[in-house]
């Protein structure tokens, strides 16, 4: 997430480049974007570099993924999902609701110790106690109710989904929460917890 280039981003630096006279390169881009920013705090420069999922997805933005494109992503990030080896997926929902609500982490002003949150009330809705969230990701209301409960395949799919939620739906949105350092194993199983506990606001 953090070493993400925006969209949007890029779309305005294309549009400063709409009126040359020569065709606009990558590497353009690229220059530019870099050239735009300094470093600031924990911020460095090399959040501007993109793994080699986001240059795929940054090639194909706007287009349909051919399927041996999609394909070759999904499997790539299906191979870096880790899961516990203890086998133990859930954690405290409790906690698991301070991480969804919590924005922090990453950010110029934050340090390397600042624990970061996943920020999962931006794109989606979890609780109805919750009357701001985002509409950018499906609703997780009732997610384990709906699912029946957190059975071991519900467990490894849902995992899977906040490891590296590429590995079921290439160039998706989704931060990739462990696959990108984002957030901890037990920070995971906290979050896990909040989706899958039937004691959760998210399954009242």
């Amino acid at each position: 997430m953090h070493k993400a280039i925006g969209i949007g981003i890029a779309a305005a630096l294309l549009a400063g480049f709409a009126n040359a006279t020569e065709p606009v390169t990558d590497a353009d881009v690229v220059a530019t974007m870099k050239a735009s920013f300094r470093e600031r705090g924990i911020a460095k420069m090399d959040r501007l570099e993109q793994s080699d999922l986001q240059k795929q997805c940054s090639t194909w933005s706007g287009k349909q993924l051919p399927p041996d494109v999609k394909a070759s992503l999904e499997k790539a990030a299906m191979e870096s999902i880790v899961y516990p080896a203890d086998n133990d997926y859930l954690g405290d929902w409790k906690e698991g609701e301070k991480i969804a609500q919590s924005g922090r982490g990453f950010q110029f002003n934050d340090t390397e110790k600042t624990v970061a949150g996943g920020n999962c009330y931006a794109c989606h809705e979890l609780s109805k106690a919750e009357i701001a969230f985002g509409t950018i990701g499906p609703s997780l209301y009732n997610y384990g109710k709906l699912r029946g409960g957190p059975t071991e395949s519900v467990l490894r799919y849902t995992w899977g989904r906040l490891w590296n939620s590429h590995a079921f739906a290439a160039c998706n949105h989704m931060p990739r929460f462990g696959a990108a350092g984002i957030l901890t194993e037990q920070q995971l199983k906290h979050v896990m917890a909040l989706l899958l506990d039937p004691e959760s606001p998210v399954n009242k």
